[in-house]
């Protein structure tokens, strides 16, 4: 009688503090021998608003109008490209691998990334708002503050996306195909260019399960009212909410390896 073997099943790893935090210090020292990295992720998007708020020079309004929607916008779109490029390197070129052999969880690897990247769009985020509302003259209703939340959330959402599409990925080629498939849709159907209640029903339905249009909203109540409203709150649990789940998605289904 021929016996077969069962390979102990290795319970999953506790999410642990120290090993999210040196996996967030470790990505951090990459990235600060990479200046042209930095240079793409914090100063970008301030080179975009300069851009847009002289295209509008004359008609200022309409650069208040969607000023306050881009600065959600452009962080979002480079913290997907730079996250989504980076993670993939890492499993192409076996670091993923040698990483997870150690006492390493996947929930520690995307937590640490997550934490990393979440630093640079801290930074990248407060330029951004800062160059917009005081040098700009972005006019806005409400606190600097509550923008200044909804931006970085977006940015945190651009982390978590990038992070759940590199395990798709088997190239940094495709890994940038993927832009147009996850981020375009949702840049069209926000709400940017129209209001969402003067799209078709169906797009109007598919825009509302869209976390980019929960970012714009969010960026309009700011835009338009003095105190934070209900719509305000409920704009940023759901942009956070839709940030989490990404997140929780990227670990389960990071890969060591691309085939």
């Amino acid at each position: 009688m021929t016996t077969t073997a069962i390979r102990p099943t290795t319970p999953p790893r506790a999410l642990s503090a120290s090993r999210t935090t040196a996996t967030a210090a470790r990505v951090l020292r990459q990235l600060t021998h990479d200046p042209r990295t930095i240079a793409l992720l914090i100063l970008i998007p301030c080179v975009m608003l300069f851009l847009l708020r002289y295209v509008f020079d004359g008609s200022p309004r309409t650069f208040d109008s969607i000023g306050a929607s881009l600065l959600g916008i452009f962080p979002l779109i480079t913290m997907f490209l730079v996250t989504s490029i980076a993670t993939l390197r890492e499993r192409t070129s076996g670091t993923l691998e040698r990483l997870l052999a150690m006492p390493l969880g996947k929930g520690d690897l995307i937590a640490g990334y997550a934490l990393a990247f979440g630093t640079l769009a801290i930074i990248q985020s407060a330029l951004a708002t800062g160059l917009a509302l005081w040098f700009l003259g972005l006019d806005v209703t409400g606190s600097p503050w509550l923008l200044l939340l909804v931006a970085l959330l977006d940015a945190l959402l651009g982390t978590a996306l990038g992070l759940f599409v590199s395990a798709f990925a088997a190239s940094e080629f495709q890994a940038v195909q993927f832009m147009p498939a996850v981020i375009f849709p949702q840049l069209l159907l926000c709400g940017l260019f129209t209001p969402r209640d003067d799209m078709h029903p169906a797009l109007e339905a598919i825009s509302d399960v869209l976390p980019m249009s929960y970012a714009v909203d969010g960026m309009n109540e700011v835009l338009h009212h003095t105190d934070m409203t209900a719509t305000f709150v409920r704009d940023v649990l759901i942009v956070a909410g839709c940030a989490l789940l990404v997140l929780t998605l990227g670990a389960a289904t990071l890969r060591r390896r691309t085939s």
